[in-house]
């Protein structure tokens, strides 16, 4: 089995910055693709960003320029590093990996930008 933590919500300030961290524990061969995705109240789920197994990344274009998607293999976790967030970015964050052609979640941290 796979288990993926998420840490690194929070409270901020608009301007502020927030780095989220996804974890994978188990049985675990490498993290393939992946990506992060957000769900405000009321409104539907949303991809974020993503990452290929190769390394290529893909942004939501209210994200482009302020959000950076990144993994550690070594750590098998992958990151978020979320800046100048806005108001609007508040959200519950969730990681989804996948491994070996499954695809697993995250429990979900929310994110909280005061203005």
């Amino acid at each position: 089995q796979v288990q993926l933590v998420e840490s690194g919500g929070g409270l901020v300030q608009a301007g502020g910055s927030l780095r989220l961290s996804c974890a994978a524990s188990g049985s675990i061969f490498g993290i393939n693709a992946l990506g992060w995705y957000r769900q405000a109240p009321g409104k539907q789920r949303e991809l974020v960003s993503a990452m290929t197994d190769s390394g290529a990344t893909n942004y939501a274009d209210s994200v482009k320029g302020r959000f950076t998607v990144s993994r550690d293999n070594a750590k098998n976790t992958v990151y978020l590093q979320m800046n100048s967030l806005k108001p609007e970015d508040t959200a519950v964050y969730y990681c989804n990996v996948y491994i070996l052609g499954s695809g697993y979640w995250g429990q979900g941290t929310q994110v909280t930008v005061s203005s």
